[in-house]
């Protein structure tokens, strides 16, 4: 395991490892000599913490041999496309789990559109589809220490740094208040996406009814969302698999019941956003609905105002095709007779168009 001399505040590069051991809760060691990893997990009262941006073959490989883990844990934690999930090996568990973001440009702009009145409203005023973003962290929960494997820098690392800073008397308790906290910040994560998805389709929802947007926007945007949400909900309601499977761990290392009110909360977190996915997913599904139906309605619109334009422009028609027969008729060749014909088209006509106005067609 190649030790990387960069401290953890630094940006995450490929291949930089951070080691950090606690003695009672004090931080010790902020960049621990790798040789000196596995002594520290072998004494009581100390807690290790082993982050990996990026990881070369050789250091997976050095790490699997020094901290004596399993070679397809190792291989999971670098797989592609690996659910969310918990596993036992034996004395350790491994914990995979995804932070989410939505595309920062994309998220920018959608907080930016505003509510402008109908004739004023474009295209432009729908919320844009979103990119949501995935971020894989893999956790080795060992004993006295936890291992983090990040396949790319993205994960807010030095959001974890700041709440085991900020909160360094639980950190006595043992890896459960290091593994909370990296848990804490990949639930928020969820709670941050989800929110702005919700908002989102807020603003979808203020432009289904408005006539100057076009249709084929609203269904782009609107499958978009549906898109977003069920790769969302993939990675978000495995998560309670992950969080009993720390509970698990922690009740069979007879771990100290100081954390288990965190674990409760970070559970009851991992319900709401789990409930909440799901009834964005029904609200999208009723969106697309009501979008199909406004069609029709909107279609069933048009229908009826071309058949009232119809009814209209018919009355001209046969009347000058009556009165432009080759036989005699009541005015022929008289300046009355083209007169009567001219207001027979206009009185008609009009009373028609007042007629389908009345009616709401025109």
């Amino acid at each position: 395991m190649d030790q990387g001399a960069a401290p953890a505040a630094q940006d995450d590069v490929a291949g930089r490892v951070v080691t950090r051991v606690w003695r009672d809760g004090d931080l010790i060691l902020p960049d621990c000599p790798a040789e000196l990893v596995p002594d520290f997990l072998d004494e009581d009262g100390h807690l290790v913490w082993v982050d990996l941006c990026e990881p070369t073959h050789d250091q997976l490989v050095r790490l699997e041999q020094e901290l004596a883990l399993d070679p397809l844990a190792i291989e999971d934690a670098v797989a592609n496309l690996e659910r969310t999930k918990a596993i036992r090996y034996g004395r350790y568990t491994v914990l995979t789990a995804y932070a989410t973001y939505l595309d920062p440009v994309e998220a920018e702009t959608a907080t930016k559109v505003a509510v402008r009145s109908r004739r004023n409203r474009t295209d432009e005023d729908l919320p844009p589809g979103s990119v949501l973003r995935l971020d894989r962290l893999s956790m080795f929960l060992l004993p006295r220490g936890v291992v983090t494997i990040r396949r790319h820098p993205g994960f807010d690392i030095q959001e974890v740094i700041t709440r085991t800073e900020n909160n360094a008397d639980l950190l006595k308790h043992g890896a459960g208040a290091l593994v909370h906290s990296l848990l804490d910040v990949i639930v928020d994560s969820h709670f941050d996406a989800v929110q702005a998805l919700d908002d989102a389709m807020e603003k979808l929802e203020d432009g289904l009814f408005d006539n100057e947007a076009r249709t084929i926007v609203v269904q782009r945007r609107t499958y978009q969302l549906r898109k977003d949400l069920v790769e969302l909900r993939r990675v978000t309601l495995p998560m309670r698999e992950v969080v009993n499977g720390v509970l698990r761990h922690r009740r069979e290392s007879n771990a100290p019941t100081d954390l288990n009110s965190l674990y409760d909360d970070l559970y009851d977190h991992v319900l709401r956003v789990a409930e909440w996915t799901e009834s964005l997913r029904d609200m999208v599904t009723t969106i697309f609905e009501t979008n199909l139906s406004l069609q029709d309605a909107r279609l069933n619109t048009v229908m009826k105002k071309l058949t009232a334009w119809a009814a209209v422009i018919a009355v001209p028609t046969a009347i000058t095709g009556y009165f432009g027969q080759n036989v005699p008729y009541p005015g022929f060749g008289q300046n009355w007779g083209f007169a009567l014909s001219a207001a027979s088209i206009v009185i008609i006509a009009s009373a028609l168009y007042m007629l389908f106005r009345r009616k709401e067609w025109l």
